[in-house]
């Protein structure tokens, strides 16, 4: 069986990552473009969609052909809600990029259509498909670091604030940094400890360097009027069960310990972390010990015949999950959580107040 595929917004992301990895999975054909710039849309078609695929600028004619069987929501974080749940209700399986929306109730709305529709939906958090990734998770599925009760979720950039788009844009993004880069790191470091119930958070967002005019920056100067989201954010999240993780991300701070999308865990038999690459530790026989994994040597395929590259990997077993009655990798329950503690952070910045969860 082959997939129908509708991808909604062919901007950076759609051709960064979405298209290139659909279009090498077996069992996927890209049948419907969809974008406000009908160019863009055209040019998707061209680069990746099959010869009779269809152009829309409405994603509601688009969701209106009940051929397609999937959509993949592209779009600035504004419309993820929006456009998902139109999606399920219109009788597709969704792949919504990260983050799942700009709020928790948003995100819940999401997941209220999935279960009302019966249609699948994840959340684009390929990271968790990195080889590094996929080897720390079984570490710590075998309990190998015990329990896990400190880590810390590091997406931090020296300077890299992305100008192209609308990621500068508070009223279409939600945030900066925080939901853009440090929604990747805090998913991983909540997938490794297999914990979802954050207890309260406590979180600040600067607006720093933000309005420094001809800054350096990797993809030239930012305009500081249109600079209206954070340039930097910090949160410390206590969890129901006792457990902390401390949140760091930025796109611009004087610094030079720099990492994205890593995870450092501290458990009662070991610990790892992705400073260096990917390191264990612990003791044995009453000595310290400190291992570095080779994954470069090789070893098992986790999705048999795609490759290492993560953004493949996550398509591939999205696409899987839809032909074969399976979860995908990433439920959205735990997506929702994510942007739960990122709207935390967000919150508590503003009121100089812990959030609590009920």
């Amino acid at each position: 069986m082959t997939l129908k595929i509708g991808i909604i917004g062919c901007g950076g992301i759609a051709n960064g990552k979405h298209m290139p990895s659909l279009a090498s999975v077996a069992g996927a054909e890209m049948v419907a473009f969809c974008d406000v710039v009908v160019e863009r849309a055209e040019k998707a078609k061209v680069d990746f969609g099959t010869p009779n695929a269809s152009v829309y600028t409405d994603y509601k004619e688009l969701l209106a052909d009940k051929t397609i069987d999937v959509i993949h929501v592209c779009t600035p974080n504004i419309s993820h809600a929006e456009i998902s749940i139109a999606a399920m209700d219109a009788g597709k399986h969704v792949m919504c990029e990260k983050p799942m929306a700009k709020t928790t109730a948003e995100a819940q709305a999401m997941i209220d259509a999935s279960v009302k529709t019966g249609k699948k939906l994840t959340i684009g958090y390929q990271n968790r498909f990195r080889k590094d990734s996929q080897f720390l998770h079984e570490v710590c599925e075998n309990n190998e670091l015990g329990e896990i009760y400190y880590a810390k979720a590091k997406a931090i950039r020296r300077r890299a604030v992305p100008t192209w788009g609308v990621f500068l844009d508070e009223e279409a993004q939600g945030g900066g940094p925080l939901i853009d880069i440090g929604t990747h790191a805090l998913d991983l470091t909540l997938w490794m400890m297999d914990n979802y119930k954050p207890k309260y958070v406590v979180g600040n967002a600067y607006h720093k360097l933000s309005q420094r005019a001809n800054a350096a920056n990797a993809w030239g100067p930012w305009d500081p009027s249109k600079f209206t989201v954070e340039d930097s954010a910090f949160g410390f999240i206590t969890m129901e069960n006792g457990a902390t993780i401390v949140l760091e991300s930025s796109w611009a701070l004087n610094t030079l310990d720099v990492g994205e999308a890593k995870t450092s865990l501290c458990g009662t038999e070991g610990g790892a972390d992705m400073e260096n690459g990917l390191r264990i530790n612990g003791e044995s026989h009453s000595q310290m010990y400190e291992t570095e994994i080779q994954l470069e040597a090789g070893g098992v395929d986790f999705y048999d015949g795609a490759g290492d590259d993560p953004a493949v990997l996550e398509a591939q077993q999205w696409i899987d999950s839809i032909l074969n009655g399976t979860d995908p990798v990433v439920k959205p329950e735990q997506a929702l959580v994510v942007t739960q503690i990122l709207e935390a952070i967000y919150e508590s910045s503003q009121t100089g107040q812990p959030v609590f969860f009920q």
